[in-house]
């Protein structure tokens, strides 16, 4: 593979894309499968699939990284908690409650509150032109959700769904910001298996709770398919190229990628559920890369 290849594949636009495709396809199946899979149950079982996904590949620098490992162990516990013990957790559970419609448009609301948190605490700030480009993305998000009708976000019915994605919402622009915050010199294999393995430690206890209230998973070729994914793609491939997004390009910038996910929607709405987009879906598309591309213009 030569150095061009390489250098493609490491592109953090390029894995800041990917990711918001695997997250994407999980906000599908995390609605598609609430019957059969409950939401702790799915939360602990695609980050065990991580876990054991990352493990040999952070076993070889334990021992050398361990004593910078242990000095940050502050920010480890919370953005593990925060990160991979809450954000996709309460996600999961807004989806029992709440359409796919309404959890995709709040979720577009992400990069904003990235905005607004990193303004707050960091004292940073988006130049203007980079600004205008955060606002026609969102535009872009919000049309595709809205099938071109301002009607139909005029008339969203919140409901608890709603307030658990919100809660979703506010917990993954914390930890956006928060990755700032990594000890420095861990490796990402190391970071990201540590970080899952704090977030696993809070999910059992819930999890059994769950399975205690009678709820089980109905296992099944699909339903284990489906937690495949969403342990493979979301969680161990998608949190791999969003922290490293994150670190190249900032917090800001990183976030404004949550927008491609109803574009993401669409195509995968068309590729497998053969529904044509129509021409709210071209020109939300259209604001939605217009805006990343103002944002990202140097």
């Amino acid at each position: 593979m030569n150095s061009k290849t390489t250098h493609f594949w490491t592109n953090p636009y390029l894995l800041l894309t990917l990711t918001a495709l695997f997250w994407s396809g999980n906000m599908v199946l995390g609605r598609g499968i609430r019957a059969d899979v409950p939401p702790l149950a799915l939360a602990f079982w695609r980050w065990a699939l991580a876990f054991v996904l990352v493990l040999p590949l952070a076993l070889p620098h334990l021992k050398e990284q361990w004593p910078l490992l242990k000095k940050g162990w502050k920010p480890v516990v919370i953005l593990g908690l925060i990160g991979v013990g809450g954000y996709n957790t309460f996600a999961y559970i807004a989806l029992q409650y709440t359409s796919a419609t309404n959890a995709v448009l709040l979720n577009s609301f992400i990069p904003v509150a990235t905005i607004a948190i990193s303004w707050a605490f960091l004292g940073k700030h988006l130049k203007r032109l980079e600004g205008l480009g955060v606002v026609i993305s969102l535009c872009g998000a919000m049309t595709i959700v809205a099938r071109g009708d301002f009607n139909v976000l005029v008339h969203l019915n919140l409901n608890l769904g709603d307030a658990w994605m919100l809660l979703a919402v506010a917990i993954w622009a914390v930890y956006t910001v928060g990755l700032a915050w990594r000890p420095s010199g861990v490796h990402p294999m190391l970071m990201l298996a540590a970080m899952t393995a704090v977030g696993l430690a809070a999910l059992l206890p819930a999890y059994l709770w769950e399975m205690a209230q009678g709820r089980q998973i109905n296992v099944y070729l699909g339903s284990l398919a489906s937690l495949a994914y969403v342990g493979i793609f979301p969680s161990f491939l998608g949190y791999i190229f969003y922290n490293r997004g994150v670190a190249e390009v900032g917090a800001n910038k990183a976030s404004l990628f949550i927008h491609l996910m109803p574009v993401f929607g669409t195509l995968l709405s068309a590729i497998f559920l053969g529904e044509i987009p129509l021409w709210y879906h071209y020109l939300g598309i259209a604001l939605i890369f217009s805006g990343i591309w103002l944002t990202m213009k140097k």
